[in-house]
Formats: C-alpha cells, structure tokens, sequence
C-alpha cells in the first residue's frame, strides 16, 4: 500500500492546521485540545489517504457509505499495526446495518428504534461482545424557530431520550453519547447550543453516555464553544481533489 509523498506532506499541512484550529477553538471555549477526538471523514478518498493519516496519528476514521466503508476495512484489516478506529458517521439503512455491525467502532447515527434493532441483529450474529452508538438529535428545527427549546424541537429531544433509554438496556448496544449535525444554513451556534442542552439531558440519565459528535470543517469551532468531543472533518484535512475510491 504505496501512496505519493506529496500526498504525505498536503495531509501532514493539513492536520497541524485543523489542528491549530481546535486548539484556538478549544482556548477560546476554556477547554484543553487534548479533550477532542478528530475524525477524518474519508468519503470518497482512497484507502492510502487512511494508511497515510493513521501514520500521522489520525486513526479515528469516519465512512458515511457502507460499501466503501466495508472494502476500506477488509483492506486495512491485515495492517492491525495502525490502529484504525471505524466510525459509521451517516444515515443509514436498516438493511446495511448488519454489514456495517460487523467492523464499526462507533455508530453515530443512530435515530430511530428499527435502525437499533438491526444494529443489535448484526452485533450478535458477528458475535461482538458490544458495539458503541451514538443517538443522532436533528437539529433541523433550530434554523426556522424563535426558540429552540419549543414545538418540535423538545419532542424531538423526547423521542431521541425514550429512543436512548431503550439502547441502554440492550444486551449488545453500549450507548456512548449523542450526535448531530448543524442545518445547512442555520446559525451553527445556535443550532450547538440546542445539542448541548439535550447532551446535558441524556447525562442526567447516562452518565457514561459523554461522547458529543458536533462539527465539520465549516463549524467546528462552535461545536467546540458547546461541548463537542468529537469533530468530523473531511475538506479541511484531506482537501477538495478529486475524489479517488483506490
């Protein structure tokens, strides 16, 4: 598994920059950069550019497609020396969830109680003692209301609570935490406040549930503002090239 050297040095410049970025986010939040979890959104980028990030310490890594996911995982999977973590970071089919069951560390996405169920199928039929989710809180409501706390936005926080109760007397899930995504063209910050809020809320019940997934290349910096552990980042840390599947 050989890739270019140029390719090395634009990864090793992008990360001291995104992580420059969360250590100023960080600073500015009162908080320690050591608290955070990267992820590098690999989507569409070939299995080198995992090899590579991993080499430069980067080996949490996130896939939003199973059927590149799954191939990137058997391909690694003999190289155990890099220590690759694999994080399921998007919507996903319950008729996928078997397959992604088998090699994901961390399911972020997880959003309804039938995507639950299959996950839970896939775990023991894998035979994996526990597989980690994370509940997945739309903050879609967040772009058009007055308050966030209001109409469908604390029921959605409701269903997303009952929906992590359930998880938590699985005999094969682990609920790790909760994870969202800002609206495309909301106001990031406000939309983070919101999640802050409903983490708070699955804490009072889970404790050990602390893993809050919140923002990208556009909007990390919020996230970290309110609590985020864990960022995505895709553009910022492996750039806009041309997309290669190997």
């Amino acid at each position: 598994m050989t890739a270019p050297d140029d390719r090395l040095a634009e990864l090793r410049n992008n990360l001291a920059a995104v992580r420059s970025r969360i250590d100023r986010g960080c600073a500015a939040a009162g908080r320690s950069g050591s608290e955070i979890t990267l992820i590098a959104v690999t989507k569409f980028f070939p299995v080198t550019d995992v090899a590579l990030l991993a080499e430069l310490g980067v080996t949490d890594v996130g896939e939003s497609r199973d059927q590149d996911a799954s191939v990137k995982a058997v391909e690694l999977a003999e190289h155990t020396s890099l220590g690759v973590r694999w994080h399921f970071i998007g919507r996903l089919q319950t008729n996928k969830a078997r397959s992604v069951a088998r090699y994901a560390d961390l399911v972020h996405s997880v959003d309804r109680q039938s995507l639950a169920d299959a996950l839970a199928d896939g775990a023991r039929r894998a035979e994996r003692a526990a597989l980690d989710v994370l509940v997945q809180l739309s903050l879609d409501d967040t772009a058009d209301t007055d308050d966030g706390d209001s109409g469908r936005g604390g029921e959605k926080a409701d269903d997303l609570l009952r929906l992590a109760d359930r998880i938590a007397g699985s005999d094969v899930l682990r609920l790790a935490g909760i994870m969202a995504i800002a609206p495309l063209h909301g106001d990031p910050d406000r939309a983070f406040s919101r999640l802050a809020e409903v983490a708070e809320r699955l804490r009072e019940h889970h404790p050990a549930a602390g893993i809050v997934s919140a923002g990208m290349s556009d909007d990390l910096e919020a996230a970290l503002q309110h609590g985020a552990t864990h960022v995505r980042i895709g553009t910022a840390l492996l750039g806009r090239r041309t997309p290669q599947f190997r």
